[in-house]
């Protein structure tokens, strides 16, 4: 089973989102992962950056976003540790790299 091969890649893919791009470009598991981790990278600095731009409410919700981030991050390295190819909550569905 390849997943097993490349779950510690894959789940890496989360800290260094090209990480499976240089060492395991062709398994598509590590893809997966690497394209989730990128999704959550994105993710995290664009509503960072749009919450900053919001006066009060945004810079409330600013406060919180982190630990929105941090769950997303845990369940992905989860579903990786697992082998498991599960999208992440709100953003999962997305693809950018394949």
């Amino acid at each position: 089973m390849n997943e097993e091969k490349n779950k510690g890649i894959a789940a890496l893919a989360y800290l260094i989102f090209f990480l499976p791009l240089i060492v395991c470009k062709e398994d598509e598991f590590a893809m997966y992962h690497a394209n989730q981790g990128l999704l959550l990278l994105i993710f995290g600095f664009g509503i960072s950056f749009i919450l900053g731009l919001i006066p009060i409410l945004g810079w409330i919700l600013l406060i919180f976003f982190p630990i929105v981030t941090l769950v997303f991050f845990f369940i992905g390295i989860m579903n990786a540790l697992k082998s498991e190819k599960k999208p992440l909550p709100l953003i999962g569905g997305i693809t950018i790299l394949k």
